[in-house]
């Protein structure tokens, strides 16, 4: 380490014992510190209120898209490596497939074989369906979500720590300058606590103006839930149209044992 690189860290580990003593006198002998505004704390509180819930709400539409919480950390990894979720096959897909299969097997010619097709296709259709919900929900509601999150909260987050080391900073400075007995040494901290009251007001600034943007957040996750609210409204009235066109289907099936007329051989030649 060179000897500019050995300045630095001395004046870095400095920097940190102070705000650490400045830290242990505030909690343990409760010493004086620089208190923010009610309009500031209320920020703080509201974006603290908003990271919490936007948390829990985007976890739990996860689990309602994706119940399976194997698939679920599948497409958390996949995410964190920059990778494309993988285009599962849904449930309903699943079982259409078995509908379909059954149906073939017992014989599409019977009345339970057909029903078995018709419900096979149907239920193949319901989860194309639920696939086309999933997908616009997690691009239209997830996804900003996630972004303010790891985008804008992390930028909140990592201003209002700079924000209190500046404020520990200034009212170390304080503390010093109260303690201060030759007027030598009282001039050299008052500059150091001019400047260090000038890097606490900028830093405010900088840290207001980025809590006061999470008004504009929560227009832009007003919008987001208005998509997914409507993005349901159109998959639940496609599944019902579906399935009532099913219904009327299979209500028009015969219900007896017996199997459906076979189509009339070819007549032969005599």
């Amino acid at each position: 380490m060179n000897m500019d690189g050995f300045r630095k860290f001395t004046q870095d580990a400095g920097t940190l014992f102070t705000r650490a003593k400045q830290y242990t006198e505030e909690k343990l002998l409760n010493a004086e510190k620089t208190e923010y505004d009610a309009h500031f704390e209320n920020l703080l509180q509201r974006a603290e209120r908003t990271r919490c819930w936007t948390e829990k709400m985007v976890a739990n539409v996860e689990t309602v898209l994706q119940p399976n919480p194997n698939a679920r950390l599948e497409d958390y990894v996949m995410e964190k490596v920059d990778r494309k979720r993988p285009d599962r096959i849904t449930n309903r897909e699943v079982l259409g497939q078995i509908y379909v299969d059954a149906g073939n097997d017992v014989g599409p010619g019977t009345a339970y074989g057909a029903a078995l097709v018709k419900a096979g296709q149907v239920e193949q259709r319901l989860g194309n369906t639920e696939r086309e919900f999933i997908s616009s929900s997690m691009h239209n509601y997830l996804q900003p979500l996630k972004n303010f999150l790891e985008g804008d909260m992390k930028t909140i987050n990592k201003e209002r720590k700079i924000l209190e080391n500046k404020r520990l900073d200034l009212d170390a400075a304080k503390t010093k300058l109260r303690k201060a007995k030759s007027d030598e040494n009282k001039a050299k901290i008052e500059e150091e606590l001019r400047m260090a009251q000038s890097d606490f007001d900028k830093q405010y600034e900088i840290t207001k103006l980025l809590l006061e943007g999470v008004s504009s957040a929560h227009a832009n996750h007003l919008r987001c839930l208005q998509d997914l609210i409507e993005a349901q409204h159109t998959y639940f009235v496609q599944c019902s149209e579906i399935t009532s066109d099913l219904q009327k289907q299979l209500t028009s099936l015969p219900t007896g044992t017996e199997s459906a007329k076979p189509s009339a051989p070819p007549a032969s030649d005599k």
